[in-house]
């Protein structure tokens, strides 16, 4: 099965058919205002961000240094992964190349609000590189329950996504059950049996192309071309009370302070934000 692919939707078709229900779809010219569409390519990170750097795994390299790696990366030796940059704290010069961000389908975003902290709690607003290879084996759900949108900008990725009602043939990690113990990519049946029973839906998104990844799903990536994404996430009433009950979840490993100041946060910040939907009259 694929993921479908949607052109000239309308906001309320994407709600009432995938939104609510939690159904992914490709959406193929949603992010046409983008300047960034065409624009952002391995040569023109080069060329103005050599030197911005991240932290992959424990190791920090430069811009430079991933799209050297990323050139030569094959399947059986892919580039260092994820190499992923928050655009409003590492990248900001971008952000006037994807506006609007929310396409005008992502909305109401209540990580809209600069009363999120940029790459916290959720909120993320990401440039993604990979090289051919570069993959994710391990399907895994997004932490504090939000919406995932991915855009490609340059090159194309392959996504692997299972719907609702399959989380027992996936092995959830005791130790952390938002993330698969099975390989997808290479799965061992006789370890995990109830996997072969499993029903992905894959789509491969090309440049131009943007996939909602619906709150609570399963998925997993894999880059068949060098490629860059732009991902963000997204809450609003619908998926706010999860978002909140995972913040306490998460932030109560760390204490039950930090927990206990996240949880007021998300409170009051949800409350000003349901309150601003009433006003403004947004529908959802």
């Amino acid at each position: 099965m694929t993921i479908q692919k949607k052109s000239e939707i309308s906001y309320e078709e994407f709600m009432e058919e995938h939104y609510k229900p939690r159904v992914p779809v490709i959406f193929e010219n949603a992010s046409k205002d983008w300047k960034a569409q065409g624009l952002i390519t391995p040569e023109y990170l080069r060329e103005h961000f050599s030197e911005r750097s991240t932290t992959i795994k424990f190791k920090e390299y430069t811009i430079a240094e991933i799209l050297d790696r990323v050139a030569v990366s094959t399947p059986e030796n892919p580039a260092p992964y994820p190499a992923i940059f928050e655009i409003r704290t590492q990248l900001p010069e971008l952000l006037p190349l994807i506006q609007p961000v929310n396409m005008g389908y992502a909305k109401p975003n209540w990580f809209e609000e600069n009363l999120f902290p940029a790459g916290k709690l959720g909120n993320s607003l990401e440039l993604f590189i990979g090289g051919l290879g570069c993959q994710f084996p391990f399907a895994h759900i997004d932490q504090y329950y939000t919406n995932a949108w991915i855009t490609q900008v340059y090159g194309e990725k392959q996504i692997t996504i299972f719907p609702q009602g399959q989380d027992e043939m996936l092995y959830p990690d005791p130790k952390n059950p938002y993330v698969s113990q099975v390989n997808i990519f290479n799965p061992d049946y006789k370890i995990h049996p109830k996997f072969e029973n499993a029903t992905p839906v894959k789509g491969t998104i090309l440049p131009g192309e943007t996939l909602f990844i619906p709150r609570g799903t399963w998925h997993t990536a894999l880059s068949v071309t060098t490629n860059i994404s732009v991902i963000f996430d997204q809450i609003n009433g619908i998926n706010f009370p999860k978002w909140k009950s995972d913040i306490w979840k998460f932030k109560k490993r760390e204490s039950l302070k930090n927990a206990v100041a996240s949880y007021a946060f998300a409170t009051a910040a949800g409350a000003y934000c349901k309150l601003k939907d009433l006003v403004s009259g947004a529908k959802y």
